[in-house]
């Protein structure tokens, strides 16, 4: 076959009913040469809702969840190269009824009225029509029914029953059913008496409500004890039954009895109206004007009807005081039950503002106010800028903060840079800035330094708060000014010429490029000779030259520089070049043992001139069986040739060596010496200690202490005893076992008692306390014994003829 137009052969009816919800199928089919293509399009222009699939080479097109938007007339166009073809059908939409709006039951009282409506959506649009127990309702005397909805006026008894809605179309119907209930009884208070006691103060308004259930709505009566009560303008009865008393007096007080009654009986039911002396407020709180720091009383006191409880409360500034949270600042004072005064402490700034007593009882309600007023230091300024910067001034504006009721009088500016610890308070033109002044020069800063500015205001009342910093703004540079300090030097190898000196801070630099400039020169000549040093942090220079005498003085001054040029130099001073060691070794080495610990070493200055000189001697010294290199080192300074060697170990034999030094080293050693240390002392103490008293005399008596083979021999011993009030200690030296003493008062001694010998103090027996005195005899023993003992008063002291003392 040859080329041809397409050909619907298959299409959808021209009108396909559609439910709501459903997915509705359009099925088109066309032959043609070549192949057509089929494209699905609605007739109005619309496009096609997006939930729409194509199936099958676009054959078929399936709307999910079809609603009211999807209805429609819709084309299947099917194309190729020599021509196209259309067909078209519509998508109609219909829905069953649905509830949009559902009757309820109902209970009524008999002769009220009642109103139903229901409410339903579908497609077409439905009709309404009502059923009353399965029967159709319609519309007679009291019932009135339009579309969805029902009225009944008047409702008797015959009116109760099961009452439908029913909506339709020609797609459905659905129901909606509600029972109606009409109650008919008489007035009954059991569940609503009226309020036993009903409170209210004289000049106020009351209402006794009157709620007793009946049907249909009973008439109301009011009784004050037996008397019919009649309205006037005071007292009026509402609709609903109750009792309305206005500008309640004294006389209103007694008992009320509400009567109701309707077509099923009457009842009543009586409370009773107690009328209360009002609330009155004595002393309200009253504005205050205060200072920060300072404390106050707001007194709220009043009169009132002491048979009812009363309750304070305060507000600040709209809120409820919380006196257990803001207890530190607020409470309660007065003690009486009418009064409520408030304290507050220590008051802020944050403080001011108005403050309510409230006064509450079971009649009424009242309250009072007054506002405070706080005067505290000036808040913080404000918008600090720097509006010019030079190198060494600043020009500053800003804007004044709130002045807390009192005045601003003056300002002060603080800078703060990199260096400074925190804020510093500056120089300023002009020196004293009124509170009037919103700008001011800093002056006296440092150049090429960053700053940052703020200001804090000042009233009668204090300092305040700084204000926030101003920018970070960098002065200008300048010539440095400063010279370093403390130029000195000396020391170095040989033929060297040290120079050292203290760094110019970096606050004090003034600028970038920052240098030193070293000039120097042998004293006593003219010209200068000069070395530049590019580095900031440069503090030393060593000038080398084979030409430089040891220790000869040169003329030396440091100069600075920076980008802008070069600044003053330092004053001039002398510094030495670097000197020789020495060259000779002390003479006449002689050491000798002192004790088990301690040795004494003797030198001799050396015999032939040094060409360096002596600033002291070096003693090294080793026991034999260590190593040379592990060697203790103690240096002298000056001429002096002895030292004392201590801690040393007993029995023991040391190697010495002794050289001189300078700050160029040490020179060569002098000839090693041996020296043997002591043995050590009797390391037993004294034993068996007893002292008696005999008239005027104490007695002390100890075994003689022996020492040991490797120990030294006892020489003697030493007693120490001090009063026990005193911390000086007296000493008595004795070669024997015993020594008589005479003390001079009525005083508690400590006694101690240790052998020495060659090699030293040997070990001090325990302390022994010797009471004073309260009998003629007494005895006793050191603490190996347990006998205690009391001395006889003594008036002097006497030391025995065998001993030598030394105090």
């Amino acid at each position: 076959m040859g080329e041809y137009e397409p050909k619907i052969e298959v299409q959808f009816p021209e009108t396909v009913p559609t439910a709501k919800g459903t997915t509705v199928k359009l099925e088109c089919f066309a032959l043609g040469n070549p192949v057509p293509t089929i494209i699905w399009r609605r007739a109005d222009g619309k496009p096609i809702a997006r939930k729409a699939r194509r199936h099958k080479s676009n054959g078929i097109l399936e709307i999910p969840n079809f609603q009211q938007e999807d209805a429609g007339w819709y084309e299947c166009v099917a194309e190729n190269s020599r021509g196209k073809n259309i067909a078209r059908g519509q998508l109609t939409f219909f829905a069953q009824p649905n509830w949009i709006q559902k009757i309820n039951d109902i209970h009524v009282a008999i002769e009220e009225n009642v109103f139903w409506e229901c409410k339903a959506n579908g497609r077409p649009k439905p009709i309404y029509r009502w059923l009353k127990n399965g029967e159709p309702l319609l519309t007679r005397d009291r019932i009135h029914i339009e579309q969805g909805t029902l009225n009944i006026t008047i409702v008797n008894l015959s009116d109760a029953g099961m009452y439908q809605c029913v909506a339709e179309n020609k797609h459905g119907v659905i129901f909606s059913s509600a029972e109606l209930s009409v109650i008919a009884v008489g007035p009954d208070f059991s569940r609503t008496l009226l309020k036993r006691v009903t409170l209210v103060k004289v000049g106020g308004e009351v209402v006794i409500e009157c709620k007793p259930k009946a049907s249909p709505k009973p008439v109301y009566t009011w009784k004050k004890g037996r008397d019919i009560l009649r309205e006037n303008e005071r007292i009026t009865i509402s609709e609903d039954g109750s009792l309305r008393i206005i500008n309640v007096t004294k006389s209103d007080a007694g008992s009320y009895t509400c009567i109701a009654t309707n077509h099923f009986g009457t009842a009543s039911s009586t409370g009773n109206l107690v009328v209360k002396d009002p609330t009155r407020v004595m002393v309200p709180p009253s504005s205050m004007d205060v200072t920060v720091g300072e404390s106050i009383v707001l007194p709220c006191q009043v009169t009132h009807d002491h048979s009812l409880n009363i309750v304070f409360t305060w507000s600040f500034n709209g809120h409820l005081i919380d006196f257990d949270k803001d207890g530190d600042h607020f409470e309660r004072v007065g003690g009486q039950d009418s009064a409520g005064d408030l304290m507050i402490r220590n008051i802020q700034l944050k403080h001011a503002g108005k403050y309510v007593c409230m006064v509450q009882t079971s009649v009424d309600k009242l309250s009072a106010a007054a506002d405070l007023i706080v005067r505290g230091p000036p808040g913080p300024p404000e918008a600090v800028t720097i509006d010019e910067i030079t190198d060494t001034t600043a020009q500053l504006s800003w804007r004044p903060g709130p002045d807390n009721h009192s005045p601003i009088t003056m300002y002060v500016i603080q800078a703060r840079t990199p260096f400074s610890v925190g804020w510093q308070a500056v120089n300023t033109v002009p020196e004293l800035i009124d509170g009037k002044t919103f700008t001011a020069t800093v002056v006296g800063l440092n150049p090429w330094v960053e700053y940052e500015f703020r200001t804090v205001a000042a009233n009668m009342i204090g300092i305040g708060e700084p204000s926030q910093p101003s920018e970070k703004r960098r002065t200008e540079e300048a010539l440095p000014e400063v010279t370093p300090a403390n130029v000195s030097g000396g020391g170095g190898s040989k033929s060297e010429l040290v120079i050292t000196w203290e760094t110019v801070p970096e606050e004090l630099q003034n600028g970038r490029g920052f240098g030193y400039v070293v000039a120097f020169r042998p004293y006593g000549k003219m010209i200068w000779m000069l070395t530049v040093l590019a580095s900031a942090d440069a503090s030393r220079y060593v000038f080398r030259n084979e030409s430089v005498h040891p220790f000869s003085p040169f003329e030396v001054k440091v100069g600075v520089f920076n980008n802008k040029g070069e600044g003053p130099f330092s004053p001039t001073t002398v510094v030495y070049s670097a000197e020789e060691e020495p060259t000779k070794a002390p003479a006449n080495i002689f050491a000798r043992s002192l004790s088990a610990t301690d040795v004494e070493v003797f030198w001799a200055s050396p015999m032939e001139k040094n060409r360096g000189r002596i600033q002291g001697y070096e003693v090294k010294y080793w026991r034999h069986d260590d190593k040379e290199e592990n060697a203790r080192k103690i240096r002298t300074i000056g001429n002096q040739t002895s030292t004392k060697i201590t801690n040393l170990k007993g029995s023991a034999l040391y190697h010495l060596a002794v050289k001189a030094y300078n700050s160029a080293g040490t020179g060569p050693s002098s000839a090693t010496v041996n020296v043997t240390t002591r043995k050590p002392p009797p390391s037993q103490p004294p034993g068996n200690i007893i002292w008696n008293s005999s008239d005027s005399k104490i007695i002390l008596n100890w075994d003689q202490v022996k020492a040991l083979d490797n120990e030294s021999e006892v020489r003697g011993y030493k007693v120490l005893y001090r009063w026990s009030r005193q911390s000086s200690t007296s000493v008595i030296e004795t070669n024997k076992t015993s020594v008589e003493l005479s003390l001079p008062f009525d005083e508690d001694y400590i006694i101690e008692i240790k052998p020495f010998s060659d090699g030293g103090d040997g070990s001090s027996s325990e302390q022994i306390r010797i009471p004073k005195i309260s009998n003629a005899y007494a005895r006793g023993a050191g603490p190996s014994t347990s006998n205690a003992c009391t001395l006889s008063a003594i008036s002097t002291i006497m030391i025995s003829l065998t001993a030598r003392s030394s105090l």
